[in-house]
């Protein structure tokens, strides 16, 4: 029996996976979306045009990485609720003023008026009652150390180049993110707690948590 209708997950749902870089949110969007039989939508790291100028001057580039990022999120976020749903989501749309502008601008590497433009633009897009949110966030964490493992093992030149004390930074920020999130309804996983690449029935217990949070909030929309 597919797992989608052994937990009554609904099949116009929009899921999203979030948690800091190399944390796995594709591979768990791949191994979720395969076991709900939903459709996948992927960051476009590969084209877009921006990211490998950023990592090498971050001042320079991060206020048009965040424009670039925000307004392909948007149209993405759009259209995917346009098709009606039954969507896995690799990363969320509010982990980039959460997290990235926010760390830019308190870092110096983005100034007070880039910061303030992009918030402003951001809150119009997105902090409406117009704006169609996900069914539920799914906060992948870890301790610091596997994460930094993952990004090596994973060998992006962009992100061997990067110090490490930007990952600590980024990996504190995320915990202090998730914390105060209410967007939308939150399931946190830890990676420690999972291997759907050597297990593939390890995505089952996920399945059925999801669907107990996806249950929870309707009954509190009643």
């Amino acid at each position: 029996m597919e797992l989608r209708t052994k937990y009554n997950i609904p099949s116009n749902a929009v899921i999203t996976i979030a948690g800091t870089v190399g944390v796995g949110k594709s591979t768990m969007t791949k191994a979720l979306a395969n076991a709900l039989g939903f459709r996948t939508s992927f960051e476009k790291v590969d084209t877009n045009p921006y990211l490998d100028k950023f990592y090498a001057d971050f001042k320079r580039w991060s206020f048009h990485l965040q424009i670039y990022f925000l307004a392909e999120r948007f149209k993405e976020q759009k259209r995917i609720f346009e098709y009606g749903g039954g969507f896995v989501q690799d990363r969320s749309i509010y982990e980039d003023t959460g997290i990235f502008a926010r760390m830019h601008y308190e870092k110096g590497t983005m100034s007070k008026v880039d910061y303030e433009t992009y918030r402003s633009l951001f809150e119009a897009m997105v902090m409406t009652p117009y704006f169609p949110h996900p069914d539920l966030l799914i906060y992948l964490e870890g301790s610091f150390d596997d994460i930094l493992t993952r990004i090596k093992e994973r060998g992006r030149p962009m992100e061997q180049q990067t110090p490490v004390e930007y990952w600590k930074e980024m990996h504190e920020r995320y915990e202090n993110w998730i914390n105060t999130f209410n967007a939308c309804p939150v399931l946190r996983i830890n990676i420690s707690d999972y291997d759907i690449i050597e297990d593939e029935s390890s995505i089952e217990p996920i399945v059925e948590r999801i669907s107990y949070i996806l249950k929870q909030s309707q009954l509190i929309k009643r």
